[in-house]
């Protein structure tokens, strides 16, 4: 099949994009860059950058993704995974599938095997709870519990935990492990995630950053600003007291806080699907690629 002609882009045509990314994404870090230059730290967002280990400067980067020639682009042809043409700067694949084409495989299975799947929304959030349960004074985040720790362990003795995203329940105390009605693993990871969790939401931004400049800048930004709300939500309905950072706290240990907590799992998990959708159609002139790099099935 022949592959169609790329998209040539002088630089008159894409600078005002990349100058438009790079303040939108200089808007969305604002706070993180000015709390990081007093050295000050915050419990919600700074997982975001801590967690996924995407530096701000790395974020406001352009990318115009797959099919796209800039012509006078020596600063794209300075970055990696880049090459320059008779036609002028573009994505090396090449390159980019030498040195990612197994993880571009595994990232586009998991994509894939999650938008397969109906949504769960019986989880309420309650990983976090799980993290903190008889854990006393060694907490993830430098935050009080907002019903101290006997309330917090009661919440989670009374509830049924159903996580299913091995990155949250990696951090799942020793006590609170054998509780979860699941039991995922990385060997699991594909065949268990599925697009209720919060945290697969928030993973979208991870996989557009680590298929980076193979996914363009736009798509990329945007999984970024749906993971900050993803991340807030996340932590009002967890057991820590946010009233400091001016967010009233998600009563998931209540009717109505579960409830608010389902209501927004399926507003996230109704965008993030939407998002997915349109990762795996920006992935799609590699599925060749993807294909060749799968791995093989072993004999039974």
């Amino acid at each position: 099949m022949t592959e169609p002609a790329p998209t040539v882009l002088t630089r008159a045509e894409w600078e005002p994009l990349a100058r438009a990314h790079s303040e939108a994404a200089d808007a969305l870090t604002a706070g993180h860059r000015e709390r990081a230059g007093r050295a000050e730290k915050h419990a919600i967002e700074d997982f975001l950058f801590e967690y996924y280990g995407v530096r701000p400067s790395r974020l406001r980067r352009w990318h115009p993704g797959l099919g796209i020639v800039l012509e006078d682009a020596p600063e794209h042809a300075r970055w990696t995974f880049y090459r320059d043409g008779a036609r002028g700067t573009q994505v090396d694949v090449d390159a980019f599938l030498e040195a990612r084409g197994r993880g571009l495989a595994h990232i586009v299975r998991l994509l894939e095997a999650t938008a397969s799947r109906p949504a769960r929304y019986g989880c309420f959030g309650l990983h976090e709870w799980a993290m903190v349960y008889r854990a006393g004074v060694e907490r993830r985040h430098p935050l009080p519990l907002r019903l101290g720790q006997d309330g917090t362990d009661a919440v989670v003795e009374a509830n049924p935990i159903a996580c299913s995203h091995i990155d949250a329940f990696r951090f799942f105390t020793p006590e609170a492990r054998p509780l979860n009605q699941l039991q995922p693993t990385r060997e699991t990871q594909v065949a268990m995630e599925q697009p209720g969790c919060l945290h697969a939401t928030m993973d979208l931004y991870k996989w557009a950053a680590k298929l980076t400049p193979v996914v363009p800048s736009s798509l990329t930004l945007e999984a970024f600003a749906l993971a900050l709300e993803v991340r807030q939500v996340d932590m009002q309905a967890s057991p820590y007291d946010v009233s400091r950072f001016g967010l009233e706290a998600i009563a998931v240990e209540t009717p109505d806080g579960k409830r608010e907590y389902a209501r927004r799992q399926r507003e996230f998990a109704e965008r993030g699907g939407a998002l997915r959708a349109r990762l795996l159609e920006a992935l799609s002139p590699l599925a060749h690629a993807v294909a060749r790099s799968a791995p093989h099935p072993r004999a039974s």
